[in-house]
């Protein structure tokens, strides 16, 4: 079912109606994705029509557009994530910082660029900015801290490689190939005023806008809500001909935290992702003078949901995942049916498996993966693809990029050995069996 029920868009109305009258947004245009389009929107606010066609300010969400033109040079063998700043972009101050951690905002580089705020005044070239020491505030992979500067040097790095502007790049790689062509640096068509809404009374004043120049990749899209649910399509997997859906897997991988546990908030590449209530969230929100902005898509369900506003302050960030939980409550996807498929692996070398005294399940499971996790109590969990030479790659959890090779008598794993029963002394077990054997002391 593409289109969603009448109650449950008058539920979703009624919280939007409430988020603009709450947050006293001059207007606001929010929109829910499923099946690869926009299937339910709605626009609230007296000031302009906010409709699905009037642009509004992205703010950072334009961050993922330039992960986008990053991951798109990494993939065609231009750059690696493990490339140092330098390699591409010589003569900054954060040099010795690699492209991914710059991406996963773990390059330890200043919130912000140098010199007036970026985000009301105009812009300027790299070598305006006149970067320093000042600007390298952590050592590199320490700690997460969010960086606009970071994801200016980043649409540097693809403007000098591609040899045009980092905007040429994102239109032409990125934005009309998905069809968004109506998400644009600047305003263009119908937009919406940029207001900041005085604290304590109903009155607006109209904000400033800029051609942020450098910081652009940071935060200088406008984009329609239908364009902007395209963008949510992709995030769900309809990445076109733009990424590989691997490669858009690869960026909504939470980086730095261990993402087993049931609530955390965290970052992959170019994306934020949060666990709220036992659901995984992957998108970016959007803040600038005059706009705030969200879009979060729950890969599990295969929704997404958007939420555009023209205010500095006000706009329920959480929005976009409370209509996001609104749906799954009222129309949980019906998931497709359970259907037989061969093993990848002999049937023998599936079932119980012990890590010394502790019990393990090989499993075959759907897309010809394998399954290793505990049984009947917690254990380390990872799925594995398979690998060169008969042998299993690790895709997450405790083994992600880990080798496992398959052995009737033993699993190998990370120098690890699990073997058919506790400790079996037929199975090569690091540091040998007790001679004696299981025994009552």
């Amino acid at each position: 079912m593409t289109e969603l029920l009448p109650a449950t868009a008058r539920t979703l109305l009624a919280r939007v109606a409430r988020a603009q009258r709450d947050g006293r947004v001059p207007s606001l245009v929010a929109g829910v994705v499923r099946d690869g389009s926009l299937v339910w929107s709605a626009g609230r606010g007296a000031v302009g029509a906010p409709h699905t066609d009037v642009q509004y300010r992205l703010g950072s969400i334009s961050k993922t557009v330039t992960a986008i033109t990053v991951l798109r040079l990494r993939d065609e063998g231009l750059v690696d994530l493990d490339d140092a700043l330098e390699q591409h972009l010589p003569g900054t101050p954060l040099g010795d910082r690699t492209l991914g951690q710059l991406l996963s905002h773990l390059a330890g580089a200043g919130s912000e660029s140098p010199g007036g705020w970026w985000e009301r005044t105009p812009g300027t070239t790299l070598e305006g900015l006149a970067l320093t020491d000042a600007d390298v505030v952590l050592p590199a992979a320490r700690r997460f801290h969010y960086s606009n500067l970071g994801f200016g040097l980043l649409g540097e790095v693809v403007a000098r490689l591609r040899g045009r502007s980092w905007a040429d790049v994102a239109r032409d790689e990125v934005l009309l190939p998905l069809g968004m062509t109506r998400t644009t640096p600047r305003p263009s068509g119908a937009a919406a005023p940029g207001l900041a809404v005085h604290p304590w009374a109903d009155e607006v004043l109209a904000e400033p806008e800029h051609d942020a120049v450098t910081m652009a990749p940071a935060g200088q899209l406008w984009a329609t809500a239908t364009d902007l649910g395209r963008l949510g399509a992709f995030l769900l997997g309809d990445s076109g001909d733009v990424l590989s859906p691997a490669t858009v897997e690869e960026m909504t991988l939470p980086a730095g935290i261990d993402f087993s546990s049931p609530g955390w908030s965290s970052y992959g590449l170019g994306v934020q992702v949060q666990r709220i209530d036992g659901a995984t969230f992957v998108g970016h929100g959007g803040s600038m003078p005059r706009f705030l902005a969200g879009l979060w898509a729950d890969r599990e369900e295969g929704t997404a949901a958007l939420a555009l506003g023209n205010t500095t302050t006000g706009l329920d960030g959480a929005l976009p995942t409370t209509l996001l939980a609104d749906v799954r409550a009222a129309e949980p996807r019906i998931v497709d049916a359970w259907t037989p498929s061969a093993s990848p692996v002999p049937l023998e070398l599936l079932g119980p498996w012990f890590w010394g005294p502790s019990p393990y399940a090989l499993r075959a499971i759907a897309g010809g993966l394998l399954h290793l996790g505990g049984l009947g109590r917690p254990g380390r969990t990872s799925r594995f693809r398979p690998g060169p030479d008969g042998t299993w790659v690790g895709l997450d959890g405790y083994f992600a990029g880990e080798t496992l090779r398959l052995d009737p008598v033993a699993l190998n794993l990370a120098t690890f050995v699990f073997t058919r029963t506790p400790y079996d002394p037929a199975a090569p077990v690091p540091g040998d069996v007790d001679q004696a054997g299981w025994h009552t002391p």
